[in-house]
């Protein structure tokens, strides 16, 4: 899956065995890292501003990128730092370019592995990783709050799996220990049957 944020309204996909978790802005005022480079490339030219150049309006618009570009990267960071092995790969981001012609990170993606492991026990790892890296910013979105719901829901799946397991590996010891002991009886009623056959017989040739 992947953990992310940004701007505006947020989506849930899916991609084969992830979860993908990401929000966006209007398409109309979003550019991804490469077209935004494709675009300045054509020009050649530094279109960046000086604050100073900034009417007051853009200077706000401005603030707000920047504390959203801090915002994003610290998020994605917290993700990371605490998916610990779910974590599949560094993040990207969605970047809108600013009035000063500079680009500021306003959503984030950290791709993360859910569901992975073939035991019980990778499996429950692996879900209280995804919930802790899910969960690590300090405002989680509503996107990381339903991947830690997903991830819960996995670990307690695990944690019946192993329950079940264990508990069909008693009875698998318990009936052979009881095998084990009915045999170990029935060998011996049957060499108690022989001694009393033996001494029987002894008597008999005694009594002769």
């Amino acid at each position: 899956m992947q953990v992310s944020n940004s701007f505006s309204s947020t989506y849930l996909y899916q991609n084969q065995n992830s979860q993908h978790l990401s929000t966006t802005k209007n398409e109309d005022e979003v550019l991804s890292a490469d077209k935004l480079q494709e675009k300045d490339s054509d020009k050649k030219l530094d279109t960046s501003k000086a604050i100073e150049e900034l009417s007051q309006g853009e200077r706000i618009e401005l603030s707000e990128l920047q504390s959203r570009d801090t915002e994003v990267r610290a998020h994605e960071a917290a993700h990371i730092s605490a998916g610990g092995s779910a974590v599949s790969g560094g993040a990207s981001f969605t970047y809108q370019k600013g009035p000063n012609g500079k680009m500021y990170a306003i959503g984030g993606e950290v791709p993360i592995s859910l569901g992975g492991g073939n035991t019980p026990d990778e499996k429950i790892a692996n879900a209280k990783a995804v919930k802790a890296g899910a969960l690590a910013p300090a405002s989680p979105s509503p996107q990381d709050l339903k991947v830690a719901s997903s991830a819960a829901m996995l670990e307690a799946q695990a944690l019946a799996q192993k329950a079940k397991e264990s508990l069909e590996e008693l009875q698998a010891k318990t009936k052979a220990s009881e095998a084990y002991e009915g045999e170990k009886l029935s060998s011996q009623t049957s060499t108690t049957e022989s001694k009393t056959v033996s001494e029987s017989a002894k008597e008999s040739e005694v009594a002769l």
